[in-house]
């Protein structure tokens, strides 16, 4: 018998023909001449060894450019998933702002795995009110509020809580399929599972943050029943990570990084340039954590409607520093807890985040840039000029609903642009050791 291993070669016999045996038996089987598996188990014969060699080398060669083709489809489907994936959980962070804006969140006061049952009766629309009145929002905020309006803020929190789960779902069943078949690259596996365990975390984190506003710990007249700026900021900001571990991932199957070319330059000027790349890598990956802090400092503004005091810009009132900035006697509580505060740390990172976007911008002309680097670029500048735009408008208007919520969207679009600047840099950490 003919050892395959000897004869075909190493990318071939180290393959995973299981993942694509049907589409191979018809591919070979409709070409007898190079049939693979029928020459692996034919007798060599004395005088036909150099075609046979001949033939399983023909067949490695068509066999490996079919499974290039079939790697390649799978990396499209796999990538398409993901992107999916993380365009859904755009939607949920924007549904999830709308829901804070409306003060939609507290009108659901259960919670059910697998979903709460939407009422169909009057009867049942009257029992879920009856339950809502039972708790703080109610008594002190909503206690003329009538049944339509109810109806109003439950819809719109079961949207947000259904949408979530449809996210689980999409998720799951492809990801199982996906997983058992074997189209999923090394090393995917586990950081599939680590994505699907933060969105159960993020299930659970979603009620925990509402129970803070179901709690009787309301007592004063002037009290404003919310949930815990601190649970919302933990929310929101597992919901980034969840987002921006989809869209990385996607970027690695349907946009891959492309590596250094040294193009019409000289050796020598070329090792010049690319070395420049690293601090300026440094710099990238710096604003990228600079701009998810913002983001969560305006979680903790949306938590304690801290945008609603000192509707100027770019003074707060008629001061740069207002005098009420350190009003509470912890000092550190203050930039949780005070408004005041909130809102002026939330001022300075957005500022200091523009200051980076721009920086990003001026210092990537000196540098060659890999791939879509310059493109990347680009995308970072404008979406930081919008996202400062809209920043400023929402405060001068005292945060209307729809320039708020697209507030919120204009963060996570500065954050995709400049991961998407990051992945296209994924491989200059490389070029110091290549250097050498």
């Amino acid at each position: 018998m003919l050892n395959v291993t000897r004869y075909c070669s190493k990318s071939l016999t180290n393959y995973n023909f299981s993942r694509c045996l049907p589409p191979w038996r018809t591919l070979l089987t409709s070409t007898p001449k190079i049939n693979v598996f029928q020459n692996a188990l034919t007798p060599i014969k004395r005088g036909s060894f150099l075609l046979q060699k001949e033939s399983l080398r023909r067949s490695g060669t068509i066999a490996m450019n079919y499974v290039s083709k079939v790697d390649k489809k799978s990396d499209k489907i796999v990538g398409s998933w993901l992107l999916l994936c993380g365009g859904m959980v755009f939607v949920a962070v924007a549904l999830g702002g709308i829901t804070r804006l409306t003060e939609s969140g507290l009108s659901m006061v259960t919670w059910k795995l697998l979903g709460e049952k939407m009422p169909t009766s009057e009867e049942q629309w009257v029992n879920e009110f009856e339950r809502y009145k039972q708790f703080p929002e109610y008594k002190i905020s909503n206690i003329h509020m009538t049944l339509e309006e109810f109806k109003r803020i439950w819809w719109m929190e079961y949207l947000h809580r259904t949408w979530g789960r449809l996210i689980g779902a999409v998720f799951i069943i492809p990801a199982s399929y996906f997983w058992f078949t074997g189209m999923l690259k090394p090393g995917m596996k586990t950081r599939v599972a680590v994505l699907g365990s933060l969105i159960g975390l993020q299930g659970l984190m979603g009620w925990y943050m509402v129970k803070s506003g179901l709690e009787d710990r309301f007592t004063e007249p002037s009290d404003v029943p919310r949930v815990s700026q601190y649970r919302l900021a933990a929310h929101l900001g597992l919901a980034f990570i969840i987002y921006t571990g989809f869209l990385y991932n996607a970027l690695d199957y349907l946009l891959p990084a492309k590596k250094l070319g040294n193009g019409s330059l000289s050796i020598e000027k070329f090792n010049a340039a690319v070395k420049k790349l690293l601090p300026f890598r440094y710099l990238v990956h710096s604003t990228k954590g600079i701009i998810f802090l913002t983001a969560i400092s305006g979680a903790f503004v949306a938590g304690m409607d801290a945008g609603l005091i000192y509707n100027t810009f770019p003074k707060m009132a008629d001061k740069w520093i207002p005098d009420d900035l350190f009003a509470m006697p912890q000092t550190l509580r203050n930039f949780t807890e005070n408004p005041t505060t909130a809102q002026f740390q939330h001022r300075c990172l957005g500022i200091l985040s523009f200051v980076l976007v721009n920086a990003i911008a001026i210092l990537s002309r000196n540098h060659i840039l890999p791939g879509h680097g310059r493109k990347a670029v680009n995308t970072v500048l404008c979406a930081g000029y919008f996202q400062v735009a809209l920043g400023i408008l929402t405060l001068l208007y005292q945060v209307p609903v729809p320039l708020a919520a697209s507030h919120q969207c204009g963060s996570l679009i500065l954050l995709s642009s400049i991961l998407w600047l990051c992945h296209e840099l994924k491989y200059v950490k490389y070029v110091k050791a290549l250097l050498k």
